[in-house]
C-alpha cells in the first residue's frame, strides 16, 4: 500500500485534489459521494439534483474519468505515469455541497524490488523453514 486519503470536501464552484503517484502502473483507485444534509431532514426540495462534475487529469494533462452531474461514483485505472494527479470536483449549484472523498494509490513492487529487501524467501514443498 502506498498512499491512502480519506477526507471531506465543501465545495462552492471547483475545488480540486492533489495527490503523487510515484510509480508509472501504481493502481489509483477511490469513490465519492455528494454528501447533502438537508435532503434527509426534509422533502422540500423536489427538481433539485444534488450532482456534480468530477474530473481526473493526468500530470501530462490528459483527462483520464469525466463523470457529469452524478453524487456519487466509484473510479479505477492504471496510471499511464509517475507524477501529480488531479481530481476535481465542479459544483453548478450556487449552495455548496459537501463531498466525502477516498482515493487509494497501489504500488505492487516486482520480484526484483521484493528480493532487494530481503522479504521474499522460497522454500522446497517439503521443507520447514528455519529462522
Amino acid at each position: 500500500v502506498n498512499n491512502v486519503s480519506s477526507l471531506s470536501l465543501t465545495i462552492t464552484k471547483v475545488d480540486c485534489v492533489y495527490e503523487i503517484v510515484r510509480f508509472e502502473g501504481d493502481i489509483v483507485s477511490g469513490n465519492f459521494v455528494v454528501v447533502n444534509h438537508h435532503i434527509f431532514w426534509s422533502s422540500d426540495h423536489p427538481g433539485i439534483d444534488f450532482s456534480v462534475t468530477f474530473v481526473i487529469t493526468s500530470p501530462g494533462g490528459d483527462i483520464l474519468h469525466n463523470l457529469k452531474g452524478t453524487s456519487g461514483d466509484k473510479f479505477s485505472f492504471k496510471a499511464p505515469r509517475s507524477g501529480l494527479y488531479q481530481f476535481c470536483f465542479h459544483n453548478p449549484l450556487s449552495t455548496p455541497e459537501t463531498i466525502a472523498f477516498y482515493v487509494h494509490i497501489g504500488h505492487i513492487p516486482n520480484e526484483h524490488n521484493l528480493a532487494k529487501n530481503g522479504s521474499l524467501y522460497f522454500f522446497p514443498l517439503n521443507s520447514t523453514p528455519k529462522f
